[in-house]
């Protein structure tokens, strides 16, 4: 079942998703050469609860953590701990989530560590650049087939493959909802998108093959091949004529400098 938003509703759902923008540009903050993934978690979920909200990830159909954070090959759903340093060269994606009030918020974003190969910063620019498309495409009236049409057409036309298992989905009282939301489709094709929709749209894009495995902890998601991956994810609601993008990367890119 889908379940349509009101306008109050959407307001708790951007709050939420303003927590969690913040929260991932005061793990920007941290993120450098020789620190621990289990580092940026605990300050992820400082944040959170500072502000009156509780992780979406943390005990997620057992999830460990508040944050996941994927490294390089890691697509998704990297569980973090005090082992996983970073180096110069990773790069690393961080999803996270925050509850409150009756809603979850949901977004991710891909960091470059130190110096990076210029072929893996060109895979992040195209894979945000691929969201941005999705979102031109997220208007009442369009389907869900054009949001992952527009993903899939600009990554592969750069020569970066779209990984298939993993979706974007809804938000609301439960962190997933209907509908899924592939980002590779077909124009015209899939659900008829309604205002008061609130989806998340995250593209996950390989610098090699497409295809993936899940680790032998259950959760951590990576390239068959061992190339990197990167993600970037805004939770959004669907209005007519333009999408109302909820999350931010606004906080991200001032700790950034972009």
């Amino acid at each position: 079942m889908i379940f349509l938003k009101t306008d109050d509703e959407i307001e708790v759902l951007r709050e939420n998703n303003l927590i969690v923008a913040k929260a991932l540009a005061e793990v920007a903050k941290l993120i450098a050469p020789g620190v621990s993934t289990l580092d940026l978690d605990k300050r992820a979920e400082e944040y959170i609860r500072d502000n009156g909200a509780v992780p979406s990830f943390l005990n997620y159909n057992g999830f460990p953590n508040s944050i996941c954070a994927s490294i390089n090959e890691q697509v998704v759903h990297g569980i973090p701990s005090a082992k996983t340093i970073l180096k110069d060269g990773d790069v690393i994606s961080i999803d996270c989530g925050a509850y409150k009030n009756g809603f979850h918020s949901d977004s991710a974003y891909t960091f470059c560590v130190g110096d990076v190969k210029e072929e893996v910063r060109l895979l992040l620019q195209t894979t945000k650049e691929s969201l941005y498309l999705g979102i031109e495409q997220a208007v009442e009236g369009k389907r869900i087939g054009d949001i992952g049409f527009a993903v899939q057409q600009h990554c592969e036309k750069n020569g970066f493959s779209v990984v298939r298992e993993m979706v974007g989905h809804g938000v609301g009282r439960h962190l997933h909802e209907e509908p899924e939301v592939p980002n590779y489709g077909r124009r015209s094709n899939g659900l008829k998108l309604k205002s008061g929709m609130v989806i998340a749209v995250e593209p996950m894009v390989n610098l090699g093959s497409r295809d993936i495995l899940i680790e032998r902890d259950g959760w951590t998601c990576r390239t068959v091949d061992r190339k990197p991956s990167a993600h970037f994810e805004h939770t959004i609601a669907i209005r007519k004529g333009k999408a109302d993008i909820l999350s931010s990367f606004d906080y991200i890119e001032q700790v950034l400098g972009h």
